[in-house]
């Protein structure tokens, strides 16, 4: 076996609205089933013994170009889950944060994300990260911006402190629903992670699913770029 350590696991969490069509629902069905899935996940990663940060991929800054009544009820979903899911949150020990611009979102809303993240800070097992209209490009853009407002040069080191997403470099990509492509998802912050597509709908994916996939990877041959 290599010597892999899994630290930080990130999920694009796709496939809910085909989930809906094949079952001739709804796709707000699908979203309502895939946020099911997203405390199983976390369940599983608070309980793994490697396992520091999950980022979960909710919403991105394309999605907003989404039919308005979809758009809609996913924000009272976040919502209404957030507050619900807080005894779970201190059951699994469980930290919440967030990356991407919630400024784009409702006050009430923007109350909810804050109290869920000041009621879960001291939380140790695992901390979830929810991307919430958050697009990569505009990340690296912004935090580019930042530095040459103040002057200081951009570096690979001053760049990487000044993103939205102060943890460590992601070691593994899990993306579901069959598709291949990042999505304008965390494209710094992967730069050498492994990846792993699978045709799993997300509302059907399970702890038992991520424990395989989690095997393969710990047999992978990471070279971070060297010959070895």
């Amino acid at each position: 076996m290599s010597n892999n350590i899994l630290k930080h696991l990130a999920i694009i969490m796709d496939g809910n609205g085909r989930w809906a069509k094949q079952r001739g629902l709804m796709r707000t069905k699908g979203h309502e089933q895939g946020a099911n899935t997203i405390r199983d996940i976390t369940q599983y990663c608070a309980e793994h013994e490697t396992i520091e940060t999950v980022t979960l991929y909710a919403f991105s800054t394309e999605n907003w170009k989404r039919p308005k009544y979809e758009v809609d009820f996913l924000m009272r979903l976040l919502d209404r889950w957030l507050k619900q899911e807080l005894p779970t949150y201190h059951r699994f020990g469980a930290r919440f944060e967030t990356v991407g611009n919630i400024e784009g979102f409702s006050p009430k809303l923007q109350e909810t994300i804050a109290s869920i993240k000041e009621q879960t800070a001291d939380h140790t097992n695992v901390t979830q990260i929810l991307a919430l209209n958050y697009g990569s490009r505009y990340e690296i853009a912004k935090a580019a911006s930042q530095l040459a407002k103040r002057g200081e040069e951009i570096t690979e080191d001053s760049l990487g402190r000044e993103l939205n997403t102060p943890y460590q470099d992601i070691d593994l990509l899990v993306r579901t629903s069959g598709e291949q492509r990042l999505s304008n998802f965390l494209l710094w912050q992967l730069s050498y992670s492994e990846f792993y597509f699978t045709k799993t709908l997300w509302p059907d994916f399970t702890p038992m699913e991520l424990e395989e996939i989690i095997n393969q990877y710990l047999h992978r041959d990471r070279r971070f770029g060297a010959v070895v």
